[in-house]
């Protein structure tokens, strides 16, 4: 059985075999390795290593750190194969699905170190004569980034690299679900030659991770989570006054009008809903559908909600993979079991699978209505409310009618009303005639409880610096 322990200041520390965290196979529910928790004063030591290295590793020219980012790249897909393996056996995601978000995050990694030479400040016009006003972007100091389950490597890297080549440090707490990919990562990092203590790695429980985020020395906390996360760590920047940047729930709705491609848009849907069991911040959550079209389009997704099968992707990488716990399908029957009660009609799916491992169907519920917990609250896994509507103007309504506002989809050939969405939808992020991928080059970022600031681009990359004022008499 594998163990991995804290990666602090280039090293791995002796391990503590009496404060382990287990690590499951979702598909089997088995064991596959176990973690050292870090205690306090191991996440004492990885904030004073990571603050003590930020400010050589800050004051080097960013083009220098962009050069380790590209080795780190390169590391990345050297290693993409067994860091694939890693990751596919701790989330239940095929080999080569955890293989190819190894790349993509190594892609992201050296697109950020293409920012080096774009860290741009600004000059700003004075009001008085002899006078110049300078606006210069510097790195924050050391950021306690906190990754989530569903995409860890990625998530990992997309909050990494744009700190590092901001010139910040980072203190890394992977999911507890997920941890033993970032430790692959961390020995990339050793491959691709970071200084000592520009990154580390540590996996604790909630009481640790507060120690590590109400650290005096931790300027940012970045988290991509729950709401009820994110308002905890909001919680621990209040401590020192903190940056807080928070990707958070979301209720990605789709607005099908009745001019769409519904074969396109119903094969689209059901991918995006199945794709690692629905265990994404911006897969469908709900499917407003015009009821000229709405009978049709429902037998549509039928069909294809029914021809998912379930199983583990390491053996038929066909079959939809499993929900990353045994808690969370509980959670999720019980809600759907909720909506019926309150008159959802289960279309496909909707019961727990008998067997080893954390499955649970692909399931399609109509009849819903838009006060249904199943239409309010962010279910995470693969299962699908429609609702009907008339107007486009009912449709906007009922999609913004919501606490989330991450991402959105409208399916339509009609350029007004594409636009008139793109003016009125209440989301971070609208897609047309497509599902949400999130480019890297975009920005990621929520309205409403969905989230403060956000991930990609030169925006993302921003969020990891702060400016300081310089105001010259000549």
């Amino acid at each position: 059985m594998r163990k991995e322990s804290s990666y602090i200041n280039g090293h791995f520390g002796a391990r503590n075999d009496e404060s382990f965290i287990d690590v499951r196979n979702p598909a089997t529910g088995h064991v596959i390795g176990r973690v050292a928790e870090a205690d306090e004063a191991q996440i004492h030591l990885a904030v004073a290593a990571a603050a003590r290295a930020q400010k050589p590793w800050g004051k080097l020219p960013a083009v220098e750190r962009a050069g380790y980012l590209r080795k780190l790249a390169d590391a990345l897909v050297e290693d993409a194969s067994s860091i694939g393996e890693t990751l596919a056996g701790e989330s239940g995601k095929s080999t080569e699905d955890a293989r190819n978000e190894t790349l993509y995050a190594a892609e992201m990694t050296r697109y950020h170190a293409e920012w080096a030479r774009r860290i741009e400040g600004e000059v700003i016009p004075s009001d008085n004569a002899y006078e110049t006003i300078l606006l210069q972007r510097e790195p924050i100091g050391v950021v306690a980034c906190l990754i989530p389950f569903n995409y860890p490597v990625y998530t990992l890297l997309r909050k990494m690299a744009p700190a590092l080549i901001t010139g910040n440090t980072v203190v890394i707490r992977p999911s507890n679900h997920t941890p033993l990919s970032a430790f692959d990562i961390a020995r990339a990092v050793d491959k691709a030659g970071l200084p000592p203590g520009v990154v580390n790695i540590l996996a604790m429980q909630h009481a640790q991770a507060a120690t590590l985020c109400t650290h005096p020395a931790v300027g940012m906390i970045t988290l991509t989570g729950s709401v009820n996360a994110g308002r905890t760590v909001l919680e621990y920047c209040k401590a020192n006054i903190a940056k807080p940047s928070l990707e958070l729930g979301g209720k990605t709705p789709v607005i099908v009008e009745p001019d769409a491609d519904l074969e396109s848009a119903a094969s689209a849907i059901v991918a995006s809903k199945t794709t690692h069991c629905g265990q994404l911040c911006t897969a469908i959550e709900r499917v407003y559908v015009h009821s000229s079209i709405h009978d049709r389009f429902l037998a549509l997704l039928r069909g294809k909600f029914a021809a998912v099968h379930i199983g583990n992707r390491a053996e038929d990488p066909s079959r939809m993979g499993p929900l990353i716990s045994d808690r969370a399908r509980q959670e999720i029957h019980a809600k759907v079991q909720r909506a019926v009660i309150d008159g959802a009609l289960v279309e496909t799916g909707g019961f727990l699978p008998e067997g080893e491992g954390f499955f649970y169907p692909a399931t399609l519920l109509s009849h819903c209505r838009q006060g249904m917990e199943i239409v309010q609250e962010e279910t995470f896994g693969p299962v699908l409310p429609v609702l009907r509507y008339d107007t486009l103007d009912e449709a906007l309504q009922m999609a913004n009618d919501h606490q989330f506002g991450l991402s959105s989809v409208l399916y339509t050939e009609q350029y007004r009303v594409a636009l008139k969405v793109a003016h009125h939808i209440e989301a971070g992020e609208l897609y047309i005639n497509r599902m949400p991928a999130d480019p890297y080059q975009g920005f990621h970022a929520g309205w409403k409880r969905s989230g403060l600031g956000g991930d990609d681009g030169k925006h993302g990359m921003l969020e990891f610096t702060q400016t300081r004022l310089v105001v010259m008499r000549y």
